[in-house]
């Protein structure tokens, strides 16, 4: 069931957004060669401590054996689509990694996700980083009163396959609210005016998960990300959406 939000419950998200988002771009600024996921994660982890809030991801189901997920962040590196738990590896020059976050504030949550270049990375990187960074937006641009979810993955769609690329098909987005992952499902596909239609008071993280080759996913070695079975690079951005009288409110923007 969709529930939908009041005026002060969305103002509440907000907040929680505002939080993750200033958090997120704080551990972004120190993704560089050599720095750990799990340091990373560590910093996520004191950042929350000092705003008072409350981990979103950390003890969330997940992964291939159904257990906790041990993290406050997700690092998801390379070909690595989502769900990367924190480990010693170091980034390496030419990476890239997902960092998906968010926090709980007064009982509301967040969800946003970007995917960082590690150092100087490949044109073919920085253009499938692009390309979808430039769907997410396209997506939000749709989410107004009387549109669809159909109409958020059917721009998603045609945009990142005129580009060349693949979209995940497994994993799609989400309502968010009181819990992390609330109705509807939000899939980056889908035709023209099918699905839900969208009403004022519907939050919503739309988040593109790109591949550069096949959309096909297995897991990944620490049984909670999902990997491109080719091995092939994947890249993965993400903002919680309020969907407001007229229009919608990016509920994750700093």
């Amino acid at each position: 069931m969709i529930k939908i939000k009041t005026k002060e419950e969305i103002k509440l998200m907000r907040k929680s957004g505002q939080i993750a988002a200033e958090i997120l771009k704080q551990v972004k600024e120190k993704v560089v060669p050599g720095v750990t996921t799990q340091e990373l994660n560590e910093l996520a982890d004191e950042l929350i401590s000092s705003h008072g809030v409350k981990a979103a991801f950390r003890g969330q189901i997940s992964g291939k054996n159904g257990e906790p997920f041990p993290a406050v962040m997700c690092t998801s590196v390379n070909s690595i689509i989502v769900h990367g738990a924190p480990s010693d590896y170091k980034l390496q020059e030419g990476d890239v990694v997902g960092l998906d976050f968010g926090v709980v504030y007064e009982g509301y949550y967040s969800d946003l996700a970007v995917t960082v270049p590690v150092g100087n990375i490949s044109d073919d990187a920085r253009r499938l980083l692009w390309v979808t960074k430039k769907a997410l937006k396209r997506g939000i641009k749709k989410v107004r009163p009387g549109n669809t979810i159909g109409d958020i993955g059917n721009t998603i769609q045609r945009y990142v396959e005129s580009q060349g690329y693949g979209l995940v098909r497994d994993l799609v987005g989400h309502g968010v609210g009181k819990s992390l992952h609330e109705d509807p499902s939000v899939p980056n596909y889908g035709k023209r005016g099918g699905g839900e239609k969208l009403k004022e008071g519907m939050v919503i993280a739309i988040e593109p998960m790109v591949v550069a080759n096949s959309h096909k996913l297995v897991y990944a070695d620490d049984k909670h990300g999902f990997e491109t079975k080719d091995r092939g690079l994947a890249a993965h951005f993400e903002h919680t959406v309020a969907v407001t009288e007229r229009a919608h409110w990016v509920l994750t923007e700093v």
